[in-house]
């Protein structure tokens, strides 16, 4: 027996909203677990300090504003981060692009022409002339996919990872800005004191030159004395353009941070004026893993787990719910009449019988990326821990270098002074006087040198730490931020 036309339009409903109820119930592929990775037990404890520590703005620590200053322009500028930020924007629409697939798809169509129908075409005998009639059709078309086996979710938990990989990268290179800047800046500054120290050492030897052609001139020394300072002068002098090309490179170096054309760089607080910020023996393993990089292996498994949900959803039939609506008539005066009227409501399903096993290969692929990806997860955990404990080993050991240095810088500065006493009593020959002074330089640049790296090792172990000043820093910037996604067409 027969349904009458309201009873098979119920049985459609009725059929449509289990399909509905079960697609919000399960889906196909694994779920996404964050893996347990090995830590190191002696960092894994709680303390505030530490968490606060980490949570700084440590470059405000060395207390240069003009550091201050360089770092929040290159946030604001920096043209790296401004590519990041479009990368952002890009997978936020990526991601909105995705998750309209889970929603009606409405689309209208108008049509209008004017036809020239042959007495065949029409089922008329030959002989009539042929009909010229119009065609128009103003209608409303839906298309739905129903997500019965979560095959369209698993693609928008994937979008959704991939815009939080994005984000993680922003905020990767917000850490690498900052970092960045401030160990140029730090450079920039210990270029600038060797330099000093090279032309005081240079003065030094013009007057030593001075005083060893006076002696000559006088008949008090001979002339391999005046050779001999000569011949260091010379050297020290050829030293100067070298490290003159090296402030100058640096200096652009450090404008191309700050998203701006080569030029000079303003100076706040020299070298010795700087602070070294302290920074924690250990840390608990949970901030480490708050790294930007860490983020990005973790976002990227979690799309690359998704996707696996996304391959194996080809296995099943996918179930399409249409509808169409609207008018249409073979006249326009007989558009928006009761009579041009028409709608359709139809259900398609579409599975695979035989695909020669390309469905098996993409989850083959799928499966192959996500193990790739949890193992690049893991080295990124490893390296995490490795960058942090190399920066506090380089500091440490930087630390202990430059107190030998500057205990050394001290023993020769002494010597300079006996050397010139017994070299004017006559006790020892001009050639003592200028070891010790080319042991000064040389010392003093060490000394140089030392203080840099434990300045770029305290840098580095707060790189390493990631830390959740970026968020502050990027606010206080006023660092672009991605537009949302529309669900309007």
């Amino acid at each position: 027996m027969a349904l009458p036309l309201n009873g098979k339009l119920k049985l459609r409903l009725g059929m449509v909203m289990i399909a509905l109820t079960v697609s919000g119930c399960w889906k196909v592929g694994p779920d996404f677990e964050q893996p347990q990775v090995a830590t190191p037990k002696n960092w894994r404890f709680a303390s505030s300090a530490v968490r606060e520590t980490t949570n700084l703005e440590w470059w405000r620590l060395l207390g240069d504003p003009a550091l201050n200053r360089l770092i929040d322009d290159a946030v604001m500028n920096n043209l790296d981060l401004k590519i990041a930020v479009a990368n952002v924007e890009q997978f936020m629409g990526r991601y909105g692009s995705t998750r309209a697939d889970l929603f009606p798809q409405i689309f209208g169509t108008a049509l209008y022409e004017r036809r020239l129908i042959s007495g065949a075409e029409s089922g008329t005998v030959n002989d009539l002339p042929f009909q010229d009639r119009d065609h128009a059709v103003l209608a409303g078309q839906l298309t739905w996919e129903l997500d019965v086996w979560g095959q369209l979710r698993r693609a928008k938990e994937a979008a959704s990872a991939d815009l939080f990989s994005q984000v993680a990268a922003r905020d990767a290179v917000v850490l690498t800005v900052a970092s960045l800047v401030a160990q140029t800046y730090v450079n920039l500054r210990a270029l600038d004191i060797t330099l000093e120290a090279t032309r005081g050492i240079i003065g030094t030897l013009e007057e030593e030159t001075r005083i060893a052609q006076t002696r000559l001139d006088m008949g008090y020394s001979s002339e391999i004395e005046l050779t001999q300072a000569q011949t260091e002068l010379e050297r020290r002098k050829a030293l100067l353009p070298a490290f003159e090309q090296q402030v100058a490179e640096t200096e652009h170096a450090l404008r191309l941070l700050l998203g701006k054309n080569p030029g000079p760089i303003p100076r706040g607080r020299t070298l010795n004026e700087l602070s070294i910020p302290a920074t924690p023996a250990g840390l608990p393993s949970d901030l480490l893993r708050r790294r930007p990089d860490i983020q990005l292996a973790e976002q990227t498994l979690a799309a690359a787990t998704a996707r696996i949900g996304v391959a194996q959803g080809e296995y099943f039939p996918k179930v399409v719910l249409t509808s169409m609506g609207g008018q249409a008539a073979q006249n326009l005066d007989q558009m928006f009449m009761p009579g041009a009227n028409f709608w359709s409501v139809g259900l398609q399903l579409v599975g695979p019988i035989i695909t020669a096993g390309k469905i098996a290969g993409q989850v083959q692929s799928a499966e192959a990326v996500q193990r790739a990806a949890l193992a690049n997860y893991q080295r990124a955990i490893i390296t995490a821990f490795q960058d942090f404990e190399d920066a506090l080993i380089a500091g440490q050991k930087a630390r202990e270098r430059r107190t030998f240095q500057a205990r050394r810088v001290e023993s020769v500065r002494n010597y300079v002074r006996l050397s010139k006493l017994q070299f004017d009593e006559g006790y020892t020959p001009y050639l003592v006087v200028l070891d010790s002074l080319r042991q000064l330089y040389d010392a003093e640049i060490d000394l140089i040198k030392a203080s840099n790296d434990a300045f770029v090792a305290a840098i580095q172990a707060y790189r390493a730490m990631g830390g959740g000043w970026i968020i502050g820093a990027q606010r206080k910037a006023a660092t672009p931020q991605p537009r949302d996604a529309s669900i309007f067409p």
